[in-house]
C-alpha cells in the first residue's frame, strides 16, 4: 500500500477541470503531497502569483513539465528550442520544483533521419545541461512509448536514455513513466541500472482496448500494467520522492469532476501503487 505522503498529482490529470490556481487549492485542501505542473498552464496563472499560492500551501513541486522537443530542421529552430529550455530551467527554479520532464522531441519535419534527431537531442541537453546545474535544477529524460518516436519522443526505451545520462553526466536523470515503459522486457534491469538517476516516477494504467494512444490512459488498477511490481522495482533503487499520477483521459476522467478525480486518485494510489 503506498503511502498517501507521496502522492503528487501531475496537472494533466486535472487539466479540463482546473486552472493551475484552482489545482493548488484543490490538492491542498484534498491533502495531497504535491503537484507536477504544466507550463501552458503556469503562462496563464503567471509565475508570480503561482510561487505566491505555492508558497501559502502544503504542496510540493514534484516536477515542472516540460523542456524537450530538440530536433529541428535548422540551427535557428534548435536555438529557439534551446531558448525555451532555458526558460523552463529558470521556471523550474522559482517553483522549487524537484526535476524539469525533457519529452526529448521526435523528427523533425520532413525527416526520416531517427539516428540524426538523437544527435539532436542528445547535444540539446547537452548545451542546457551547464544552465540546469547553475540553477540547482534536476533534468529528468522521459522516454516515451516507441508509437511517440516519429512525433513526440526519439528516445522511447529506459536504455536509450540511460546512455545519454551516462555521456553527459551529473544533472541528467530519468522519469520513470509506466505508461511508456511497462512493455519493455529489460525493464527491471534497466531500472536497477538507473539506481539513483530515477528522478521522478509517473502512474496510470494501459487500459484494453483503448480508445486513444494518447488521450485514454486509465486510473491506476483498471489495465494492465502491474504497477505495484514496477513500483517494487523503483524502491530498490532507493528512489523515495514524490510519485505522480499522470492521467491524460478525454473520454472520461476529464469529464467527470475534479473532486471525484482527486478522489479516486488517492484510494487507487493507496491500493494499487
Amino acid at each position: 500500500m503506498a503511502d498517501l505522503a507521496r502522492l503528487s498529482i501531475n496537472q494533466a490529470t486535472t487539466r479540463e477541470q482546473y486552472s493551475l490556481a484552482q489545482a493548488i487549492t484543490a490538492y491542498s485542501e484534498a491533502d495531497v503531497a504535491g503537484i507536477s505542473i504544466w507550463r501552458d498552464k503556469l503562462a496563464e496563472c503567471g509565475l508570480p502569483e503561482a510561487v505566491r499560492m505555492l508558497g501559502d500551501s502544503n504542496l510540493r513541486v514534484s516536477g515542472l513539465c516540460r523542456g524537450g522537443s530538440f530536433p529541428a530542421i535548422d540551427a535557428a529552430g534548435r536555438q529557439t528550442s534551446l531558448d525555451d529550455n532555458r526558460a523552463a530551467i529558470d521556471e523550474a527554479a522559482a517553483l522549487g520544483a524537484d526535476c524539469l520532464v525533457l519529452v526529448a522531441g521526435g523528427l523533425p519535419e520532413g525527416s526520416k533521419d531517427l539516428a540524426a534527431a538523437r544527435e539532436m537531442i542528445r547535444d540539446g541537453i547537452g548545451a542546457m545541461l551547464p544552465h540546469a546545474r547553475a540553477n540547482k535544477v534536476p533534468l529528468a529524460i522521459e522516454p516515451l512509448h516507441p508509437m511517440y518516436a516519429a512525433d513526440r519522443c526519439a528516445i522511447n526505451t529506459l536504455s536509450q536514455a540511460l546512455d545519454l545520462c551516462d555521456e553527459l553526466g551529473a544533472g541528467v536523470g530519468v522519469a520513470v513513466d509506466v505508461y511508456h515503459l511497462w512493455w519493455d522486457p529489460d525493464l527491471q534491469a534497466q531500472i536497477d541500472r538507473a539506481g539513483s538517476r530515477v528522478v521522478a516516477y509517473h502512474v496510470c494504467d494501459w487500459l484494453v482496448p483503448t480508445t486513444d494512444l494518447l488521450l485514454d490512459r486509465g486510473m491506476m488498477g483498471d489495465g494492465v500494467i502491474d504497477i505495484q511490481q514496477i513500483s517494487g522495482w523503483v524502491e530498490n533503487t532507493g528512489y523515495n520522492g514524490l510519485i505522480e499520477v499522470e492521467i491524460f483521459s478525454a473520454h472520461n476522467w476529464w469529464k467527470r469532476p475534479g473532486a471525484e478525480v482527486i478522489r479516486v486518485c488517492r484510494e487507487r494510489f493507496q491500493e494499487k501503487v
